[in-house]
Order: structure tokens, then C-alpha cells, then sequence
């Protein structure tokens, strides 16, 4: 399978979106740390008393970061997975994840640093378009099976 070269494009940048959900949640524990505010009681008693058993505005917004990455992601891995044993052109493959990674980057950056709108909004739909174009060429190709 590692032969297949829109497959191997597809696994390179899969990893490395995966990686980048690692590091959110990574970023999401330091900033809960740092901040004192702990999603679960017994957390906030082994770092200082259950007053840290609380939200705090930055560990949601990192949350909802990676919440998101998860939504939208996860998705694309079974998208990019089908869509490479199609046999589409490897150009073609790699904008589609290229597109895609570079635009949930984006999403990602103006998600933390809270960007000005639309930032994140045009990261988010700029990333659906390979999703979706990758979802028709997937129907196009086994309609006929149905």
C-alpha cells in the first residue's frame, strides 16, 4: 500500500495533522496548568485547593481548538484514506491535502490567538472544499455499485 503514491502524500500530511491535534492538546494541558484551572476536582486538589476546579476563558478557547481539529479531521482522514485508492492524479491529491492542512493550520493559529473574524471562518471553509470535491470523486466512482 505504501507504493501508492497519492497514498504515501495522503499518510505524510495525515501525520502530520495528527501531530499538530497532539500539540494542541499538549498546549490545552500547559495553559490549564498555568492558569490553575482544572476541569476535574481531583486535579485542582493535587495543584492547590478545589477554588482551581474552575473554567478559565484561554484552556476553553485551546479546547474548543482541539474539539474542532477533531471534528473536522477525523473526516478528512477517512476522506483522504478512500479518496487515494481511487486513483486520482498525485498533483491533484496533494493540493487537495495540501489545501486542506495548510487551511486547518490557519484555522488553528487564528483559533489561539484569536485572530480578527473572519479569519478563522475563511480557514474553516477554505479547508471544506477539498473535503467535499474529495467526497463527490469517492461517490462518483462506486455510484455505479449502489
Amino acid at each position: 500500500m505504501i507504493r501508492n503514491e497519492v497514498f504515501s502524500c495522503f499518510l505524510f500530511y495525515a501525520v502530520l495533522l495528527i501531530l499538530k491535534m497532539y500539540v494542541i492538546a499538549i498546549i490545552t494541558g500547559q495553559v490549564r496548568l498555568r492558569k490553575k484551572a482544572f476541569a476535574n476536582p481531583e486535579d485542582a486538589l493535587r495543584h492547590g485547593g478545589l477554588q482551581f476546579h474552575r473554567e478559565d476563558p484561554y484552556v476553553e478557547r485551546c479546547r474548543r481548538a482541539h474539539i474542532n481539529d477533531m471534528e473536522n479531521i477525523l473526516p478528512f482522514l477517512f476522506l483522504g484514506a478512500i479518496y487515494s485508492l481511487t486513483g486520482p492524479s498525485l498533483f491533484v491529491a496533494r493540493l487537495h491535502f495540501l489545501v486542506f492542512s495548510l487551511s486547518r493550520l490557519l484555522h488553528t493559529v487564528a483559533y489561539l490567538l484569536a485572530l480578527r473574524a473572519p479569519t478563522r471562518s475563511v480557514a474553516y471553509t477554505i479547508a471544506q472544499i477539498p473535503c467535499v470535491s474529495m467526497a463527490v470523486q469517492i461517490l462518483t466512482s462506486v455510484m455505479a455499485y449502489a
